[in-house]
């Protein structure tokens, strides 16, 4: 298994990183988490035919890169840096994944290399983004139309086409409805991350065609391949906030002399460093073990319960960095025209997307005790 980043690896990761620092900065997030959409347009589809980032994990042959979490983990860490604006996460990683882990051929070969060309927007629609086995109580299927509510779906607003699972008389199964259909109903909300858009999206007898079967072991593959790839954002995000945070202690004088010389400053940033490590090395580590899983008889041959490890550290991380950087700014820190809060509040959402880190810590020491008996 991979244990250092090749050098294809570093390169890419630079190009990325000089594409987000010139279109990804502080102003043009303001400016676009004012917006219904959320992102700019023109700056995605640069981003999909230049990187190629949209389709950096997909199977080769179904118009992708054929890369793995490895690269993804690479996107995602520099989006979580420079707090990017666009549907990735809803259409290149969980649509993407729902697709690739539960979708036909016939599905597969229709709907990624639109989305890994970047040319088609798609969310996952889920009744439940708390845990796997509590999808699909309140969506339901009959006769190919969908009716029920979801209450939290990333970038409904700007989508083309929904994967939706819901429960059919065979059991849970992944169906396509059209985002235009007069029977979908999105309403944006309200959210304490203005920079990741939510709405609640209702289904009134919607048009739907079945693409695949889901069940309980295939929607944990989609959930722990969308946690790896959050982690990879949270520690992105950790990482700007961290290294952010150090600069401006090196910058305010107090009592004559940079606050960053003082000892008890000093301790502070070591610890917060030591945290941001230790999350960063778990992260990798999952992304590493998920391309390197086997499979016999269905069943995945790695740790199973390293992504629910680094999700639950990263979050933390994310968390108790973004609480420093609040307090060791001071009184700026709290203040709107400061760009940290903009980190904090994805670092909140984040925080609880996809299970709390305390439900993953529960669903890691259930798999461990698992592997034991």
């Amino acid at each position: 298994m991979q244990k250092e980043f090749t050098s294809d690896q570093h390169q890419f990761r630079e190009s990325l990183t000089r594409f987000m620092q010139a279109k990804s900065t502080p102003d043009d997030v303001r400016e676009q988490m004012t917006t219904e959409q959320g992102y700019d347009t023109k700056v995605w589809q640069q981003l999909c035919s230049e990187l190629g980032v949209a389709g950096i994990h997909i199977p080769e042959q179904y118009g992708g890169f054929g890369f793995g979490h490895i690269e993804l983990g690479i996107v995602m860490e520099e989006m979580g840096k420079n707090l990017f604006c666009g549907p990735y996460l809803s259409t290149s990683v969980m649509s993407a994944s729902a697709l690739i882990h539960c979708a036909s051929e016939d599905a597969k070969e229709a709907l990624l290399p639109d989305i890994a060309m970047g040319q088609s927007i798609v969310t996952l629609v889920m009744d439940n983004l708390d845990a796997p086995e509590r999808v699909g109580s309140k969506i339901q299927e009959n006769s190919n139309l969908i009716t029920g509510t979801a209450n939290i779906v990333v970038d409904a607003a700007a989508a083309d086409s929904m994967l939706v699972v819901a429960t059919s008389s065979s059991g849970l199964g992944l169906f396509l409805v059209k985002a235009n259909d007069s029977n979908v109903v999105v309403t944006s909300r309200e959210s304490l991350d203005p920079t990741r858009k939510l709405c609640e999206v209702t289904f009134s007898n919607a048009s739907a065609q079945k693409v695949g079967d889901v069940d309980l072991g295939t929607l944990q593959r989609v959930w722990r391949d969308c946690s790896v790839a959050l982690a990879h954002e949270m520690i992105g995000g950790a990482q700007y906030l961290l290294s952010s945070t150090i600069e401006y202690t090196k910058l305010r004088v107090q009592f004559g002399r940079p606050i960053g010389s003082f000892q008890a400053l000093k301790h502070r940033c070591a610890d917060l460093l030591m945290e941001v490590e230790f999350a960063r090395a778990s992260t990798y580590h999952a992304a590493r073990l998920l391309d390197a899983t086997t499979t016999i008889d269905g069943v995945a041959e790695t740790e199973v319960y390293a992504p629910h490890m680094a999700k639950a550290l990263a979050a933390d991380t994310y968390s108790n960095v973004a609480r420093a950087a609040v307090q060791l700014r001071g009184g700026i820190g709290f203040t709107w025209e400061d760009d940290t809060h903009l980190w904090f509040k994805r670092a909140k959402s984040s925080e609880v997307f996809l299970g709390t880190p305390e439900r993953h810590r529960e669903w890691m020491m259930q798999l461990m005790e698992g592997e034991t008996s």
